[in-house]
């Protein structure tokens, strides 16, 4: 049994294990994030991120993400930024701005370096939002704008906005804080109107263009912050006519800065990305 060097890392507390694919391979990716991501028994984290060789010529490298309970993902606005410092602090490219091929398309990531040289924060081009998708969202036609979804004893009203993966936002008239999170969460994640199954958004308006959001997250469950979920609250608020294009959505694990361009329609995200911790973990052959 061989044993793979990884790096532990966060963006506003979104966590995740990153191996470099360039150096190591993984065989069997979705089991390893399910048994390294437990917590007591494993590292402990909300996914396994996998960094590679991108297989388009527009790209610099590629991004893999597996959810703790095997699924892979779309997309992560917080790994794409992880990715980015461990990329330029580890010295494997110094090219800025660095372009990622994922999933749901190429990412721009531009960084912001501190003193020592080092990322500190990253903006992530994170493309335009979608808000129409039928394949994730099992709606006739119109806008996704306004939709009332019903689960045990709630009806709730959402906006849906797919940023490459579908996310369902519900702006909530009471503390978000005490919002029983864990109850609803799973039962509007697995609801019928996502086929695909859907990222939760749980938001209360805090004042001008500043947003407290929680996030239940496919495949995850209860994380700290979700970039794309980040994202799609902007998008939302900005719609039903809650905030400007510049938002601040406050999460658990930190505040991140979205601007939706007038211009072009692109998604800017910008935040934070750090390094938890390094080790070594064995390998299932």
């Amino acid at each position: 049994m061989s044993t793979i060097p990884f790096t532990k890392m966060h963006g506003a507390g979104n966590d995740y294990i990153y191996v470099n694919t360039l150096l190591y391979h993984i065989p069997n990716p979705s089991a390893a994030a399910i048994k390294w991501s437990r917590p007591h028994f494993g590292i402990g984290s909300d996914g396994l991120i996998l960094i590679g060789a991108a297989t388009c010529p527009d790209a610099d490298f590629s991004m893999r993400i597996f959810n703790n309970d095997g699924s892979e993902a779309m997309m992560c606005g917080n790994g794409t930024r992880c990715v980015a410092k461990y990329l330029h602090d580890k010295g494997v490219t110094h090219k800025n701005p660095i372009r990622l091929q994922t999933l749901s398309g190429i990412k721009v990531l531009q960084l912001h370096l501190d003193a020592d040289n080092k990322v500190e924060s990253v903006t992530v081009d994170m493309g335009t939002p979608i808000l129409q998708q039928p394949q994730q969202f099992a709606v006739n036609s119109g806008s996704a704008l306004d939709y009332a979804v019903t689960v045990d004893d709630r009806t709730f009203q959402g906006t849906f906005v797919s940023m490459g993966n579908p996310h369902f936002v519900i702006f909530l008239n009471e503390d978000v804080e005490q919002f029983p999170l864990s109850h609803y969460g799973p039962l509007l994640e697995h609801h019928s109107l996502f086929p695909q199954r859907c990222n939760i958004e749980f938001v209360q308006v805090i004042d001008d263009d500043t947003f407290r959001m929680r996030v239940w997250e496919r495949g995850s469950g209860i994380t700290l912050a979700c970039g794309t979920g980040a994202c799609a609250t902007a998008v939302a608020a900005h719609l039903t006519g809650r905030a400007s294009r510049q938002s601040n959505i406050q999460m658990d694990g930190g505040t991140l800065h979205i601007e939706w361009n007038a211009t072009d329609n692109h998604i800017l995200m910008t935040g934070p990305a750090a390094i938890s911790f390094e080790g070594e973990i064995e390998l299932d052959e």
